[in-house]
């Protein structure tokens, strides 16, 4: 099982490599939601350093104690926030994806003044405004953004989607290279197992990959 997990994070890798030479920040998230610690720790343990949960509470009791002792993880939040779970968020997460709503940028903003701590944010945009996604419509991110970062002090680094399921993954991945870029930012998170290599073709520097590293979910 270790080795599976290992043989599949170097086939991603080497998949990379082999499209992408030219690009050189591409980071991949091993995403660990409802996994155990026991398979995660072969990977921390051979040198991956990017980590996704999407729940604040498993999140908690999986790498409260692993954070201690490989303090150079980086865990990202990618599953929705909601605003009352700011605070803990704030406290565990080294980089939060789904950066949302004007409530839960004001509880974070809140939450890093009361820890003294600076986070990593990525604003998640509805690219196909779809009323059952979480995410800031298009045509909202430029304001969304110039509040979080103007007002607030957060460090938004970049932009990130689910696109919409409507066969047009490469036209939604373009549409959000090209706003990322509109808004000066160096980051973007988007690809996951089935697409990352057409979120590569269009500059995404944060991979949030599960199932092709750990095997298929319960």
């Amino acid at each position: 099982m270790e080795n599976n997990v290992i043989n599949n994070y170097l086939s991603i890798q080497q998949n990379i490599k082999k499209n992408f030479k030219s690009q050189k920040n591409v980071n991949i998230i091993s995403v660990s939601k409802t996994f155990p610690q026991e398979k995660i720790l072969p990977l921390i343990k051979y040198g991956n350093i990017h980590f996704g949960e999407n729940k604040v509470q498993e999140a908690q009791a999986k790498w409260i104690d692993f954070k201690k002792e490989y303090s150079h993880v980086k865990l990202h939040m990618i599953g929705k926030l909601q605003s009352n779970k700011a605070k803990n968020a704030v406290q565990l997460f080294d980089y939060i994806h789904t950066l949302d709503n004007q409530k839960l940028s004001d509880k974070l903003s809140e939450a890093e003044i009361k820890f003294h701590q600076k986070r990593k944010y990525f604003i998640q945009v509805n690219l196909g405004n779809e009323n059952q996604k979480s995410g800031i419509n298009m045509s909202l991110v430029d304001q969304f953004y110039t509040y979080c970062t103007k007002e607030l002090d957060l460090n938004v680094i970049g932009l990130m989607a689910i696109p919409p399921q409507d066969n047009n993954t490469e036209k939604n991945f373009k549409e959000l290279y090209e706003l990322n870029m509109s808004l000066g930012l160096e980051e973007l998170s988007m690809g996951m197992s089935s697409d990352y290599i057409k979120a590569l073709k269009y500059k995404a520097t944060y991979l949030r990959i599960g199932s092709a590293i750990f095997g298929s979910r319960n």
